[in-house]
């Protein structure tokens, strides 16, 4: 599945588990970032948005912020001795998408925390059955 989405003026065709770099976001590492999707697709159906796709989202998590590679500019006027050079460093945030629209990434469950999840259904079962 993959879908494509809209940040910092630029779209984007992303699927789970993708890393992207895109123009600067808010946040720390670890945050997560959510973005409208404007066309969904899995292999034989695709689903356009006019401007979104209703009820898709994009989730991400945000790895690190960072400054891209350095551009230069070189700028020479012939035969006038003019030479300029500039460079420029952009920030940028990588990005790992996690899961696109209905899919969520689901946190593996240790045994500690499937014990609780059974106890606390037994719990309360426990209660309906006593005032039965």
């Amino acid at each position: 599945m993959f879908a494509v989405i809209k940040t910092g003026g630029k779209q984007y065709r992303v699927a789970a588990d993708d890393v992207i770099r895109v123009e600067t976001l808010a946040g720390e590492a670890g945050d997560a970032v959510k973005f409208d999707a404007l066309m969904v697709g899995d292999g034989s159906e695709t689903k356009i948005g006019a401007p979104l796709v209703d009820g898709v989202t994009v989730s991400g998590e945000i790895v690190e912020q960072t400054r891209d590679k350095k551009k230069i500019a070189f700028y020479k006027r012939r035969r006038h001795n003019s030479r300029r050079t500039r460079g420029h460093r952009q920030h940028i945030t990588v990005v790992k998408i996690t899961a696109i629209g209905g899919e969520t990434a689901k946190p593996k469950r240790t045994r500690k925390a499937k014990a609780a999840a059974e106890t606390e259904g037994a719990e309360a079962a426990a209660p309906a059955e006593a005032q039965a």
